[in-house]
């Protein structure tokens, strides 16, 4: 079965996803058995008690959902607030949080999601940041979005809220993700910077409906996301228990690579971050530690301050010689007169530009005369 993707059907989505024991799980398990909302939400009991992943009374809860929610009351506050709702069909909702093992079925947006936002890199830590934590946050999440990274956090107190700070202060473009509703952020002394992170171009996201409230539950819910987003996650403090290495351990799930600073042995602080490295985590010191480790990009991405869209994360720090070049090597074997020829550059100036792409391992010499794209 296929998915209606009509406006009925977002309305439905909404109706389930606030239906007590649909998770973004259930919710994929239950799609997957009828195809869409509409069909769950129109299914007799018996059909619904066949599954024994629904918890007691989700079937009943279910069947009586269209009586007891008014979705129109949601779709309605949210034209009110400029909030918008990407069910996971539609085309803008972001492609690497698809891949994810319980991507959420529903996406509420203040702000704009964009493409570019697949070149992203997600900072986490603790809440309690000590003053070192806070100079490399800053640090470093300045230089990674001065490189070109989308800058991807969940708004908390701490390494969260300094990395958006720092992004913001910048110039450059970052996403929060709420473990709330947008219309309860939390903590609410992180308003008025959800507020600005839009206001500069940024976004507020959140899998819950903008009234709801959050739990101790819905943090590590909303950890999935912030690494689901990125393609890789970079932890500045954590001690050994905390919300940061719950991250750590769903980016490993997720394939993702994951960055690690490293912190003075005598500080609580820093045992999660020196854990991890140990246990194979990329130490990091600054943004180049992050492209050496990257590798192509599951599709290419077109960056605002580019003319084409790149491949892999190393292509951010080229010149134009090196750009042009990579352009014309193809994927099989190139000879360095055919990239002479088709840039229209120096025999001298490509061999030159050639050798600072075989460094950085975008090209692999095959002989002297011959080269391809990794």
């Amino acid at each position: 079965m296929t998915e209606d993707k009509s406006g009925d059907s977002l309305l439905d989505d909404i109706i389930l996803s606030q239906v007590e024991g649909i998770g973004s799980l259930t919710y994929h398990r239950l799609i997957k058995h009828f195809g869409n909302s509409t069909a769950i939400l129109n299914a007799p009991k018996n059909d619904l008690e066949q599954f024994d992943f629904l918890k007691s009374n989700t079937a009943d809860r279910i069947i009586a959902a269209r009586n007891i929610i008014d979705p129109v009351v949601i779709t309605e506050l949210c034209k009110r607030e400029s909030i918008d709702i990407i069910p996971i069909y539609d085309n803008r909702y972001p492609e690497p949080l698809k891949l994810i093992a319980d991507p959420p079925p529903l996406l509420y947006v203040r702000g704009e999601l964009l493409r570019r936002d697949s070149f992203s890199i997600a900072i986490v830590g603790t809440r309690r940041i000590s003053s070192y934590g806070e100079r490399q946050t800053y640090r470093l999440a300045t230089a990674i979005a001065k490189a070109g990274f989308t800058i991807i956090s969940g708004l908390a107190v701490g390494v969260d809220g300094r990395a958006h700070r720092a992004v913001l202060d910048a110039g450059e473009r970052t996403i929060a993700v709420l473990g709330s509703g947008l219309l309860q952020v939390y903590p609410p002394e992180h308003t008025k910077l959800a507020d600005q992170i839009v206001q500069f171009g940024g976004a507020i996201i959140s899998e819950y409906a903008p009234f709801m409230r959050s739990t101790k539950w819905t943090f590590p819910q909303r950890n999935r996301i912030v690494c689901g987003l990125a393609l890789g996650v970079v932890v500045v403090e954590a001690p050994l228990k905390s919300g940061a290495m719950i991250s750590a351990r769903l980016a490993g799930e997720q394939g993702k690579d994951i960055f690690a600073v490293p912190g003075s042995i005598e500080s609580e602080l820093s045992r999660g971050c020196n854990q991890l490295i140990r246990d194979g985590a990329h130490l990091i010191e600054s943004v180049d530690d992050i492209l050496s480790v990257l590798g192509p990009m599951r599709k290419p991405v077109s960056l605002l301050d580019l003319d084409e869209s790149i491949g892999n994360p190393k292509e951010i720090a080229l010149n134009s010689i090196e750009r042009e070049v990579l352009k014309h090597v193809g994927r099989n074997s190139s000879s360095v007169d055919s990239v002479v020829s088709a840039t229209g550059l120096a025999k001298t100036q490509v061999i030159a530009a050639l050798c600072s792409l075989v460094d950085k391992e975008l090209v692999r010499q095959l002989d002297s005369d011959n080269v391809m794209k990794f």
